[in-house]
């Protein structure tokens, strides 16, 4: 998408100007001020200063009217009580990362709902006629039941959800106004450098029109593993000091552009620590189209559940392997028609080499439905290279377990596994880890701790000969002998 027009762009340009002129002085100032003249800096250094603090002065006198502060109430369900906690989450998910068998008991007391205010930031980025859009993220307002807009001269507005997309956390809101309200220009994020100079502008803990000013510290982090943060989107790293309030707020360039969107921070202690973390604004462009054309984001989907390359599986392969290993497939996906099965690794997207699942989930996440990649899978000792139409990811994958092959993982039972767990020695070499509910898998009655003897009547000894004994069949049967709770059992799935 281009630039946005604004009417005031001439003052970004002029303090773009400003700032370029401003630093080359400052640094002048500082050199000499530190290696010339002990005595300080002097007129000329005080006057490179003042020309870097008035460009600054104007950067923020421009792009402060297009920041808005964004009110919410969102409504939450609180569930009822439960004597197995630990840490504030339930035991066997803490440490096995699968439900309670508590969790699918009927006649549980129903679910607490409590109102909820929240305060973030947003960026008024288009107006149509009346209609005025406003970016923040999702976590600010996507699930909000109540939003109201409170511009910088202090004037509110109630606004309407008009489009959210978790996966890459943004979130599009309007509100109206027959006036012509200050649009922020949106630069490139792709030119970014680390070095760079930025600012970070939001409502910090309540604390309105607030910037914060440092350096990009990096770029092209990805989202912490096991959070709820948007983990199709890369993110620049900055040391311009975020908190809570400024998500949603921009991350703004010498030339007054909007080059990120503030989201998150990494600290032990909720406050800031210099570890702060903006969506690159190119990540959003397209979505504000999308966002008001059709109220979402549509993105490709090739069908697979996959995670990394366990130390325990990868010293079952031929050499160093990395990528994506795939545990489940779901049927009639993009996947599926391709011939990637469980048990494959995807070790490349294009011209992408990955080395980690994450790697895969955000090339595809880059793509748009219908597009067709090339692929290249790892299997049997072997690179197999694929060619896959992308299909459209939908926004409930919940509702699709039935159709996930075979719906389960498994790993090789070490003796820490084995401990862990209390399962005896001497009765098989894999387990199963985990069940997706309502999978097949589910349905046949396979369950968490299964050891896992024979597949079709192969001695299974590792995970990659499970997979490999589960995908060498004609038939659309496969059979499992298991060992549970000191019984040996023959359980059948069907494709």
């Amino acid at each position: 998408m281009s630039r946005l027009p604004w009417r005031t762009t001439n003052r970004f340009e002029l303090a773009r100007k400003a700032v370029v002129v401003g630093i080359s002085l400052l640094l002048f100032a500082i050199s000499t001020s530190v290696f010339g003249d002990p005595a300080g800096p002097g007129p000329a250094g005080l006057a490179s200063l003042e020309t870097t603090q008035n460009a600054f002065r104007q950067i923020a006198k421009s792009i402060l009217p297009t920041v808005v502060e964004v009110n919410v109430v969102d409504t939450v369900n609180a569930p009822p009580a439960s004597p197995f906690q630990f840490n504030g989450r339930n035991l066997f998910q803490y440490f096995f990362g699968v439900p309670s068998p508590n969790d699918a008991k009927p006649n549980q007391p129903p679910q607490r709902q409590f109102q909820q205010r929240g305060l973030g930031s947003g960026i008024m980025v288009r107006q149509d006629g009346d209609k005025v859009y406003v970016l923040t993220n999702n976590h600010v307002a996507g699930d909000s039941t109540q939003t109201s807009i409170r511009l910088s001269d202090g004037r509110s507005f109630k606004a309407s959800l008009v489009g959210k997309d978790p996966q890459r956390d943004l979130a599009l809101v309007s509100f109206t106004s027959s006036e012509r309200m200050p649009i922020a220009p949106l630069g490139d994020s792709n030119t970014l450098e680390v070095g760079d100079w930025v600012l970070a502008v939001g409502n910090p803990l309540g604390f309105e029109s607030s910037i914060t000013f440092g350096i990009v510290s990096a770029v092209g982090r990805q989202a912490q593993p096991g959070t709820d943060l948007g983990q199709f989107t890369d993110y620049i790293q900055t040391d311009a000091a975020i908190n809570r309030g400024n998500s949603g707020g921009p991350l703004v360039n010498i030339h007054g552009e909007v080059v990120g969107i503030n989201t998150w921070i990494a600290s032990q202690t909720g406050g800031s620590i210099g570890l702060g973390f903006a969506i690159p604004i190119n990540n959003a462009t397209k979505a504000i189209d999308e966002f008001i054309s059709k109220g979402r984001v549509d993105y490709g989907w090739l069908g697979v559940n996959v995670g990394n390359v366990a130390p325990s599986v990868q010293a079952n392969l031929s050499g160093n392997v990395n990528g994506a290993f795939v545990y489940d497939v779901f049927r009639s996906s993009a996947a599926d028609r391709a011939g990637i099965a469980p048990g494959d690794i995807i070790t490349r997207v294009n011209d992408v080499n990955l080395t980690t699942s994450d790697g895969l989930v955000t090339q595809i996440g880059r793509l748009d439905p219908g597009k067709s990649i090339r692929l290249s899978v790892y299997r049997d000792g072997r690179t197999v290279n694929l060619t896959v139409t992308l299909g459209v990811r939908s926004a409930d994958l919940a509702k699709q377990a039935k159709n996930l092959w075979p719906g389960m993982s498994v790993v090789n039972l070490t003796d820490e596994v084995r401990t862990q767990l209390n399962l005896p020695s001497g009765h098989g070499d894999v387990v199963i880890g985990n069940v997706e509910s309502a999978s097949p898998a589910d349905t046949a009655g396979l369950k968490p701790g299964d050891i896992i003897r024979d597949v079709n009547g192969n001695r299974i000894r590792n995970v990659m000969e499970f997979y490999k004994a589960m995908n060498n069949t004609r038939s659309n049967e496969v059979m499992f002998r298991i060992y549970r709770q000191d019984t040996e059992l023959l359980i059948g799935l069907v494709r």
